[in-house]
């Protein structure tokens, strides 16, 4: 690197690093929400999902007629112990399939799904990484991810978008929930070795990994002195070709 180069912050991501912090935190809301598990952040967050996923299915009936037509099966990416599972996904998903790597976390899982009768929407739980997790062909009608995108390298998200560009079923969507920067930069987090990115870094990654933007939207109602978060909907890009 030149003297005048600046390192990008995702360089500095380490996966061994962020599995031993987050192994460390107690596997509950409070816990995976860092600290702000007793305040509105859940409900808002839930609400907020909620409201986005309902806008999408109308505002692109397209998305709402693959559920009728091929399953409404869905897959939760940063799992952590299910809570978007539990509090979202089951609203609209048949089954979902959790992602989590952190060990405690993906053992909490069954728990939480059953404290809400809902273990019938439990589905498989891959404890892996998203940076090897390569889902089924054609198996989801949504895949859903919070909280989770800046734990992966810049190069490593494209292609994990890429990969599960591949496990939507026709006319299915990605749905991304993530901070912001509120600024043109990217910031690294030493803590839990992860990336905050900005809003036009996300965009250019959803963009070079073969996604449009369909819709995009700021949660509103959060605590005060978090970072903004935007909800992302994305589509596989179509073949100018076809």
């Amino acid at each position: 690197m030149g003297a005048n180069e600046i390192e990008a912050p995702d360089t500095n991501i380490s996966y061994a690093d962020a599995i031993q912090y987050w192994t460390g935190v107690p596997a509950t809301v409070d816990g995976v929400l860092g600290g702000f598990g007793h305040t509105t952040l859940p409900k808002t967050d839930v609400k907020g999902s909620i409201t986005f996923i309902k806008r999408v299915s109308r505002l692109y009936p397209e998305f709402e007629e693959s559920g009728k037509k091929f399953g409404t099966r869905g897959c939760d990416v940063g799992a952590g112990i299910g809570r978007v599972t539990r509090d979202v996904l089951s609203k609209f998903c048949s089954k979902v399939d959790l992602v989590e790597p952190v060990v405690p976390f993906a053992n909490q899982i069954s728990t939480e799904l059953e404290r809400k009768n809902l273990l019938d929407r439990l589905g498989n739980v891959h404890q892996i990484g998203m940076q090897d997790f390569s889902p089924e062909p054609g198996k989801y009608w949504f895949i859903w991810c919070q909280w989770c995108l800046g734990q992966l390298k810049d190069a490593h998200l494209v292609n994990f978008l890429e990969r599960c560009k591949t496990g939507l079923q026709k006319d299915g969507l990605i749905f991304v929930k993530e901070n912001n920067t509120s600024t043109l930069m990217d910031e690294f987090d030493s803590t839990d070795s992860s990336v905050t990115r900005a809003d036009l870094s996300f965009r250019r990654i959803f963009d070079e990994a073969g996604f449009e933007l369909l819709q995009v939207e700021i949660q509103q109602g959060l605590p005060h002195g978090l970072y903004p978060v935007r909800s992302y909907a994305l589509r596989p890009k179509k073949d100018k070709n076809l």
